[in-house]
């Protein structure tokens, strides 16, 4: 199981030295690597019609492609994990020329991780539809995945016209491999068909084990098994309970996870030394027995 770190982003502070120190902190204490979230407005809760998402404009959160690319040039081998990028809210072809240029910057290290969110306010603002976000990024998937393997695209389809044109440079991973964040049923189907990887947001594997069953059921509708993608479970650090720890490493890992990322935030945490030290001691504790490169 490979086992990384959720970056703290809304508990962190906006330093580049404080992120350098961090990013190569990760990597010398043996994680094979980070995880951003990814947010690009926060609303006012006291705006008209009022607000009840669990972030607002006064959380802090980087934007993961730059994020990535300032870590990627302090670090050889931590790779990286956009936990995950709200796809239909951005422009495709911007997106994918993104991607493919930290793919390059990193050599190789990228995972994108992809979802269709929840915050209405922030697809708005980026002028984008919400209600049709769904239907969008099935298109989007296979615009990704042409520009990422054609040195020219020719593509019309509902929502993209490309005119013969392509991306320079053309990333490392040729496709960049596209892991799907979300539980609902069409976002099993389309992890079946098109993903490399599910980033379910359960706290334990047997909390996704509905999930999972409906996993299979697509998967093997596409031909696919469960040994064909990855599954990154999310574990919360919470008190450092390393028996509590161990309980759901092994539930994961049975049930097939092959990454694992560590959460600090949440933990009551102040100073960015306090997430550190948090991930030393589960490092200490967990990576020599649970980890495998």
């Amino acid at each position: 199981m490979r086992i990384g770190a959720v970056y703290p982003q809304t508990e962190f502070v906006n330093d580049p030295a404080a992120i350098r120190d961090y990013a190569q902190a990760v990597e010398a204490l043996g994680y094979t690597h980070v995880l951003a979230y990814d947010h690009v407005l926060g609303a006012n809760p006291n705006r008209p019609g009022g607000w009840s998402g669990p972030y607002t404009y006064r959380s802090s959160f980087q934007e993961p492609f730059v994020l990535f690319a300032f870590m990627a040039g302090v670090t050889t081998t931590l790779e990286f994990a956009t936990g995950i990028i709200i796809l239909p809210q951005r422009q495709t072809a911007l997106v994918a020329k993104q991607a493919a240029t930290l793919d390059v910057l990193c050599g190789g290290r990228l995972r994108l991780g992809i979802g269709i969110g929840w915050n209405q306010v922030e697809y708005i603002a980026l002028n984008e539809q919400f209600t049709n976000r769904g239907r969008r990024v099935e298109e989007q998937i296979q615009v990704l995945r042409a520009l990422w393997t054609q040195e020219l695209v020719t593509f019309q389809g509902q929502w993209h016209t490309i005119p013969d044109a392509g991306l320079n440079p053309l990333p490392v991973q040729r496709p960049i491999p596209l892991w799907f964040g979300g539980h609902a049923d069409p976002v099993l189907r389309r992890l079946a068909h098109y993903g490399a990887g599910w980033m379910p947001n359960y706290r334990t594997a047997a909390e996704a084990q509905p999930a999972l069953d409906a996993l299979d059921v697509h998967l093997a509708a596409a031909g696919r098994s469960r040994r064909d993608i990855g599954i990154e479970a999310r574990l919360a650090y919470g008190q450092g309970d390393t028996s509590r720890w161990v309980e759901l490493i092994e539930g994961w890992r049975a049930a097939g996870a092959t990454h694992l990322t560590v959460n600090t935030m949440g933990s009551g945490f102040t100073h960015p030394q306090q997430h550190l030290d948090a991930l030393r001691h589960f490092a200490e504790t967990m990576l020599p027995t649970h980890a495998v490169a």
